[in-house]
């Protein structure tokens, strides 16, 4: 049950946050330098970005769902008892927060091409 729901979450965690860092950092590198706003209003900027795409990487749940079934990952066969038990329902959950928080971090990796950019434009200014 664990692995059932960890799985399916570490690509959509990885997906999301994939997404949200390299498009919001470029919206505010892109939107925030040509109108010459603020750091606050490009985070501002970045922060209903941020909320419009999650929005749109929410749709992506499914394609990650239909894959993980495709790697073979089967629903636990489970009577109606056993899928009520709190044990279940705790190690469900335990696999969706934990799930997400690696795919947090896994989806981090665009961070490590965005440092010499961001100098650049700041020595600029």
């Amino acid at each position: 049950v664990f692995f059932h729901n960890a799985l399916p979450f570490v690509g959509f965690g990885f997906l999301d946050n994939a997404i949200m860092i390299a498009a919001g950092t470029q919206i505010e590198l892109s939107i925030g330098v040509v109108l010459g706003i603020s750091t606050m209003a490009g985070k501002y900027c970045q922060i209903q970005n941020r909320l419009f795409l999650f929005s749109r990487s929410s749709s992506l749940a499914g394609y990650v769902e239909a894959l993980a079934s495709r790697l073979g990952l089967s629903i636990p066969d489970l009577t109606p008892k056993q899928a009520d038990m709190w044990q279940t329902r705790l190690s469900a959950h335990l696999g969706k927060a934990i799930g997400v928080t690696i795919g947090c971090i896994l989806g981090m990796f665009p961070l490590l091409f965005f440092g010499d950019e961001e100098e650049k434009l700041e020595e600029k200014n």
